[in-house]
């Protein structure tokens, strides 16, 4: 039996009702979504999508626990065991000893922090938008590390470099990614 994305969504909200960890959820969703489609795994997007919107399923309810309880919850729920490794994962050398494998996992890693920091610089362009964003204004911003200190600049270049790319490369891709997603997470 599959996993669905209506499921995820109904599960995500048991656990979180703040906007801001709604938004971040919908959009790494989205962003996975988009990665998947560029990476070759487009008929799993689907799956790199529920990813996305579950990463953080525990965050809200239960920082302290964070990529831990949430593989107990996801665990009751019935949520597929790829999918829990993949969620917790990004919690790698974090919370959890989990180590990002499977691409959808690096990628998961490599994004979670940096859409955090690109959202941030877009809420300060006059636009509030990533549609006129660049990568130099993001870069401008990695270096200010009181600028959305709670964006892991050190998780950041360890998830480009799991992924073989250059910073500039992943936050060019991660930029187009949201591009590809934000009328969906603007919703929120």
């Amino acid at each position: 039996m599959e996993y669905t994305r209506q499921q995820a969504w109904e599960l995500f909200n048991k656990y979180n009702k703040g906007e801001f960890h709604i938004r971040h959820a919908v959009t790494v969703e989205g962003v996975m979504r988009y990665f998947a489609q560029k990476r070759g795994y487009g008929d799993e997007a689907d799956k790199w999508g529920i990813v996305g919107l579950l990463h953080d399923l525990d965050f809200e309810m239960y920082p302290d626990e964070h990529c831990i309880k949430e593989q107990e919850l996801m665990k009751e729920a019935g949520v597929p065991d790829d999918i829990i490794h993949a969620t917790a994962s990004h919690g790698y050398n974090l919370t959890v000893d989990i180590k990002p494998e499977h691409e959808m996992e690096k990628v998961l890693y490599a994004v979670d922090e940096l859409t955090g920091l690109i959202g941030a610089v877009a809420l300060m362009h006059p636009s509030k938008s990533v549609q006129d964003l660049e990568v130099k204004s993001v870069k401008k911003k990695f270096k200010d590390k009181k600028f959305a200190e709670g964006c892991s600049r050190d998780v950041i270049k360890a998830g480009a470099e799991m992924l073989g790319e250059t910073l500039d490369d992943l936050i060019a891709e991660t930029i187009d990614a949201m591009r590809s997603c934000e009328k969906e997470y603007s919703k929120y």
